[in-house]
Formats: structure tokens, C-alpha cells, sequence
């Protein structure tokens, strides 16, 4: 049986529900709904709870989302709508346009490290419907994510076709730079919020992982070369060494075992 929780009504400061408008009830239900179902998950998430919640009935929850689909499919577009996640900014897409490798990827990434902290609310709801193997989580994957991949892919094909960036696929190098994204994101927003690990702007993360995906840890390819040949001399030398050193302790135990035999 399930347990009862107890539902904190969200009325809005000097609202009287009642007489809300139409379309400030539909944005009401739905700030509701999100808020609900990320704290809650899908499953745990009744309708009638978010009517409560809501201060309205839950006909008119149905009134103004006739089916769950039409209420997954409200919360996703409010998120586009307010965050414009398919194109996030000007600046990408001025970056684009004068082909600026850095400012892409900069940008980008600034402008995704913004949301993703001012609505941390989204990436629970995102990851409550991952782990309940929710239709929300396809409905995301075809509206973002499988739209990302291919504008910033595109991108990289062209810039690749250029000579400008190395034949590496694609889609490997979108889910290397979102990953770093959207790591930072979770750590800061879930599980080190005090930022114990790394406590470092939005700005910088931004301009440090547009690094890292641009130009690698490796400070040159020629000093890393010779690091590398030191390195595996290094080891020759010590395993070259060590063989010596076996050897000679193996003779002085065999002499030792001649002499006490006569």
C-alpha cells in the first residue's frame, strides 16, 4: 500500500486559483507536475496529487492535459521555450557562422552549465524518468539530445572536411565534450554541492573543458615523444638492472653452498 505524503500546495504568493486565467492555470498544473515528479519520480506521482498540489480539481487537470503523453510532451516544450536548448544562444550560433572553433564549444557549454544550474529540478525529473524506463526519456532523446548530436556533429563533419579538425567520428567527440558537461553538472547539482572536488565558475569550466576537447592534456607532441622514449629507457635500465642484480645474488648463493659442502 502506498504511503500518504503530505502534498505542499503551490498557490503562487497573492493568486487566487480560482479565478486564475486559463493559461496561467495550464503554467501552473505544469511548474507543479515538474516540480512533483522530480522530487518523486513518475511512478510515485498521482494526478490527483498534482491537481492538490495545484489548488484545482483534477478534471481540470485532464481539461488542460487529456492524456499523461500531453502532459510529458507541455514539460518538455516549456523547457525548450524557456531555455532553447536545440540552438542555446546567439553567440553559438554567431560562432557558427564565422566558423570559430573555440567559441562554438565555449559557448555552448557556458550556456548548458547555466541551465543546467539555474533548473537543477529538470535534471532530476530527467533522471527519474531515465531510471523508471519512462516514455519522458525517449520524448527527451528525440527532441534534444538526438538533435544536438546532429547540429554539433554537422558542424564537425564540415570543420573536418576543412582540414581543421582530425578524422575522429563525430558523434565520439559530442558525447566526449557533452559528457564533460554534463558531469560537472550532476556532481554540482546532486552530489557535491559544497563543490569539494572542484569549486570553479561556469565561465571556467567552459573555457577548461573547450580546452581539453580542442587541444588534449599533452602540452606538445615532440615533448611527449621524448618523455615517452626517456621513460621507456628508464624501465629498460632498471629491468636490465635488476636482472643483473638477481643474477649476481644467485651466484654469490651458489658459492656459498659450495663452500659449505666441502
Amino acid at each position: 500500500m502506498r504511503a500518504k505524503r503530505k502534498i505542499i500546495t503551490d498557490n503562487g504568493a497573492g493568486t487566487n486559483v480560482a479565478r486564475m486565467a486559463g493559461e496561467e492555470r495550464h503554467l501552473q498544473i505544469l511548474r507543479v507536475a515538474m516540480r512533483l515528479f522530480s522530487q518523486h519520480g513518475f511512478r510515485g506521482t498521482t494526478t490527483k496529487e498534482i491537481a492538490l498540489a495545484a489548488g484545482v480539481s483534477e478534471a481540470m487537470v485532464f481539461r488542460h492535459f487529456a492524456t499523461k503523453e500531453e502532459l510529458y510532451s507541455a514539460i518538455l516544450d516549456q523547457k525548450a521555450c524557456l531555455h532553447d536548448e536545440i540552438v542555446p544562444c546567439q553567440a553559438v550560433a554567431d560562432a557558427v557562422a564565422r566558423k570559430d572553433d573555440r567559441a562554438v564549444f565555449e559557448a555552448m557549454a557556458l550556456d548548458a552549465l547555466n541551465h543546467h544550474e539555474q533548473d537543477p529540478e529538470f535534471q532530476r525529473l530527467l533522471l527519474h524518468s531515465a531510471l523508471e524506463e519512462h516514455e519522458l526519456a525517449q520524448m527527451f532523446w528525440k527532441k534534444f539530445v538526438h538533435r544536438v548530436y546532429q547540429s554539433l556533429g554537422d558542424y564537425i563533419r564540415e570543420r573536418q572536411r576543412e582540414g581543421a579538425m582530425v578524422q575522429i567520428k563525430p558523434a565520439i567527440i559530442v558525447r566526449a565534450f557533452v559528457g564533460m558537461i554534463v558531469h560537472h553538472s550532476l556532481n554540482n547539482n546532486l552530489w557535491d554541492r559544497e563543490r569539494r572536488l572542484l569549486n570553479i565558475s561556469n565561465e571556467t569550466a567552459a573555457r577548461e573543458f573547450t580546452n581539453i576537447l580542442l587541444h588534449g592534456v599533452v602540452a606538445d607532441k615532440t615533448i611527449a615523444q621524448a618523455a615517452f622514449r626517456k621513460l621507456s629507457s628508464s624501465r629498460a635500465a632498471l629491468k636490465t638492472g635488476a636482472s643483473k642484480r638477481m643474477a649476481r645474488k644467485q651466484v654469490d648463493t651458489n658459492s656459498r653452498r659450495i663452500r659449505s659442502n666441502k
